[in-house]
């Protein structure tokens, strides 16, 4: 048998070779003298031509049987094309093979649906038949992409002296965060391992276990519910180090992706800009900011005071704030747009939406309380132009920041605002430690219970937790969170302390959280660390829209695998020996 070769490999370079060639039909074209067949494979597309000059009959009939999906191994002359046929939209598109043998290896039967670039099927459809779906080009490309990042990411970190090592999947059930999923233990009735959300607990472990510098692509499993950048099981590259600080993993990242993005032919330019969190929240009302474009957030607070319209001028005296946002070219928007703009807001949780169109006539939502020089004075306050729009809410400083937030981000999407091909990363850093949840009055990790505060911080983190900063950071890219991470505590007095904060006394931690802080007590170097998401990372290099295109065999987004049929009901003898008894909805 001939050694194959890559059908999407050749070029006009190999003409005059004899090769051989294996895989899937695309198209067949007959006519009549000549009969052209597309054969794709991982690599790309190569056009076979039979020649009725050239060819036996009995090669010239088999070629006439073909159809699409069938299974081929070809032998043949390489040549270039006459210059009327070159395709100069396919790499292989100035040669093609004359065929000299040909094996039909597998028949198909039509598919559900057109196996090309573009489909017209179903996401459904689709995933029902992913094996035929991950033929199309797009999706072999993302596969091929996802590869050469993961090898990317090894190559990065191994030279960085880190090791490869693996974590449990069946480990306990974790009492913070999402919902586990949970796997009930035959050998132990009653009793449930939990499939990991991370390995948060085992990578500190192995910072204790003195091997200093740990890194995985590791599978994690979240029961949440599902959006385009989520799914039931995800991958993160998952990375620890011991003795460092932020800046060494800032920069180790930065030096990741400097090798790692340029596999899409994306090439960032390091280091990365960063901004607080109060920063980042006051600019642009989101901790996930896209420095792709303007509209920055502004205060005029003061400004408002001095206006007849009531809610600006109660504002302070209500611990209030006023805040705004410029459209550039925004006084077009019309009455429509802006009274949906305005339910959104209120939906957002805004009492209202004030805007101002300050063109040569302007108008405004409340122009009855508004003089001519509050128009200019607004103009000038937020540097507007003739033809903008502003659009302003009063409320908390974080409520308005991040309604004005989730507008800005609406308006630049809906108005063609946000430029392609363009990939701003930012580093955000000085996360608050807790936030408060109104609704069961505590305090809650931001990031998890074993972020440290900053050093300065941590003796208010019971006294005064809302004051205390983290040292954690997030990466983030046009506008979408890579990942995050933080230094974490390694001294247990500091561990129980957080833990008390959390409302955690010492009896439940030490049932919860007993061996890591059993682990504490025999010399826990300093160390930190951060997890990425490998699937947003390639969906947003891959151009997708979803990371369900970059994911072999994903789900669906009610968490369904379509093909496998899972989930699926288990056979009462199954629950039997585990020990599980099923109640009937009512």
């Amino acid at each position: 048998m001939s050694s194959r070769v890559q059908a999407g490999s050749l070029r006009r370079r190999d003409a005059g070779q004899n090769v051989t060639v294996a895989g899937w039909v695309r198209k067949q074209r007959d006519f009549g003298e000549l009969i052209f067949i597309d054969l794709r494979d991982r690599s790309g597309l190569l056009q076979l031509v039979l020649d009725q000059a050239r060819s036996s009959p009995e090669l010239m009939q088999m070629a006439r049987d073909i159809r699409s999906e069938f299974v081929l191994r070809v032998t043949g002359l390489v040549v270039e094309r006459e210059a009327e046929r070159r395709n100069p939209e396919l790499p292989s598109g100035e040669i093609e093979l004359l065929v000299q043998q040909m094996e039909i290896l597998s028949r198909s039967d039509t598919p559900p649906f057109v196996v090309d670039e573009d489909t017209s099927a179903s996401e459904e459809t689709r995933l029902e038949y992913r094996y035929l779906d991950l033929r199309r080009p797009n999706l072999t490309r993302n596969m091929i992409l996802r590869d050469a990042v993961c090898r990317q990411v090894r190559n990065v970190l191994q030279k960085s002296g880190f090791l490869e090592i693996e974590t449990p999947i069946l480990t306990a059930s974790t009492p913070e965060g999402a919902r586990d999923y949970l796997v009930p233990s035959r050998v132990h009735p009653g009793e449930f391992y939990a499939l990991p959300q991370s390995p948060q607990l085992f990578k500190q472990l192995l910072m204790v276990s003195g091997l200093e510098r740990y890194y995985q692509i590791a599978r994690c499993f979240r029961d949440e519910d599902i959006r385009s950048d989520r799914q039931p099981e995800f991958t993160q590259i998952d990375i620890e180090a011991s003795f460092v600080d932020e800046e060494f993993l800032f920069d180790l990242i930065e030096k990741m992706f400097a090798a790692v993005f340029p596999e899409a032919g994306i090439h960032p330019s390091t280091p990365f800009p960063r901004l607080t969190w109060k920063e980042a929240m006051d600019r642009f009302g989101t901790d996930r900011p896209d420095l792709r474009y303007a509209m920055e957030i502004a205060d005029a607070t003061e400004l408002a005071s001095k206006m007849s319209f009531p809610p600006f001028a109660e504002a302070a005296g209500n611990d209030e704030v006023v805040r705004g946002i410029v459209v550039p070219r925004g006084s077009g928007l019309s009455r429509k747009r802006l009274d949906a703009l305005t339910e959104e807001a209120k939906s957002l949780g805004a009492g209202g939406l004030v805007w101002v169109k300050l063109g040569t006539e302007p108008s405004s939502s409340i122009r009855k309380f508004l003089e001519a020089a509050d128009y200019q004075r607004l103009r000038e306050h937020f540097s507007a132009g003739s033809d903008d729009l502003l659009l302003m809410i009063v409320g908390s400083w974080e409520k308005a920041s991040s309604i004005l937030g989730d507008l800005r981000i609406r308006i630049a999407g809906d108005e063609g605002m946000i430029p392609e091909h363009q990939w701003k990363f930012v580093w955000i850093v000085d996360f608050p430690l807790f936030e408060f949840n109104a609704e069961d009055s505590r305090w809650y990790a931001r990031h998890h219970p074993f972020t440290s505060p900053r050093p300065e911080h941590e003796e208010s983190i019971e006294s005064d937790p809302g004051s205390a900063l983290a040292r954690a950071y997030d990466i983030v890219l046009n506008g979408i969170e890579l990942g995050g991470g933080s230094i974490r505590i390694h001294r247990p007095e500091l561990q129980r302390k957080m833990f008390r904060a959390l409302g955690i006394e010492d009896a439940e931690a030490e049932e919860k959280f007993g061996f890591l802080m059993e682990a504490f007590r025999y010399g826990a170097p300093p160390h930190g660390g951060i997890a990425l998401g490998l699937d947003r990372i390639v969906m947003l290099m891959a151009g997708a829209s979803s990371i369900r295109d970059v994911i072999a065999f994903p789900k669906t987004a009610r968490g369904q695998d379509l093909m496998a049929g899972a989930p699926s009901p288990v056979a009462a003898k199954h629950l039997r020996e585990l020990s599980i008894s099923l109640k009937k909805k009512k």
